[in-house]
């Protein structure tokens, strides 16, 4: 698998659960060893050895709580300032309030979405140059998922900033990501950016007795009932040229994860 998230860029991080995302990430954070291949973090190899600066020059929010049930708001505040060099109480406290965060409550006590927020707070507060995010906005209600969105768009504003969120809320990324990375089985099935990703494809609807009759190079996946099926199809305009009179419909990237993984129904 081969993939590049250009500086400045947010990149939606796609998939079924056990195609590889979270295995992506934490070869990445150099969490496993990976086998061969290389991964650069601003042209420099850290697959085998990061430093201390490049590691806290990435921000990390996985899909569980890393710190202990029994702290606090400020007792974490107080573990980072010492952990990181770059560490900003300042703007710690910012997103705390912008997230309303509860201060007086033991972690134990936090809600799921109240973890996540303060893991995303903690990263933000040691002033990363990458985000690396892992169902960030899972289990969160859509006033505060999107609050998070637009904290991750001024986050990219200066373009040196980059975002890698991987996500099952597809319609999120569709708002925001400027790159969509998709993976299946291991594999990466494409990288490219997410204007590309959605004029690439399209469903074709037809009557089954019609579903053959289309050039199988254009054919991602098809999926029949008695009387209809419904076609994923890619180089959307190639195949329009060639059949103008099929009926092409626009494809969001949740239904190219379903065609992909055999779970659409058909029209």
């Amino acid at each position: 698998m081969n993939f590049k998230l250009p500086k400045g860029s947010f990149m939606g991080f796609i998939g079924d659960n056990g195609a590889g995302k979270t295995t992506s990430i934490k070869s990445i954070l150099n969490l496993v060893n990976i086998d061969s291949g290389s991964i650069l973090f601003e042209g420099e190899d850290i697959s085998k050895n990061i430093t201390q600066q490049q590691k806290e020059a990435i921000g990390v929010v996985l899909d569980e709580c890393c710190f202990h049930e029994t702290l606090r708001v400020k007792d974490i505040q107080m573990i980072m300032k010492n952990l990181y060099k770059e560490w900003d109480t300042t703007v710690f406290q910012s997103y705390v309030e912008k997230f309303r965060i509860p201060t007086d409550k033991r972690i134990k006590e936090f809600s799921k979405g109240n973890k996540m927020k303060l893991n995303l707070a903690v990263a933000l507060g040691h002033k990363p140059k990458l985000l690396i995010l892992d169902e960030a906005t899972g289990g969160l209600d859509p006033v505060i998922r999107n609050q998070i969105l637009d904290v991750f768009l001024d986050f990219i504003q200066d373009e040196e900033h980059s975002i890698l969120l991987s996500s099952h809320i597809t319609t999120d990324l569709e708002k925001i990501c400027d790159y969509i990375t998709f993976i299946h089985d291991g594999q990466i099935v494409f990288s490219q950016t997410k204007d590309e990703v959605l004029d690439n494809y399209g469903i074709v609807c037809c009557p089954s007795n019609d579903a053959d009759m289309y050039d199988s190079s254009y054919i991602i996946s098809k999926k029949k009932t008695k009387f209809n099926t419904s076609i994923l199809v890619k180089n959307k305009g190639s195949f329009i040229k060639q059949y103008p009179n099929s009926n092409v419909a626009p494809v969001t990237l949740e239904e190219i994860m379903l065609f992909y993984s055999g779970g659409v129904q058909s029209c």
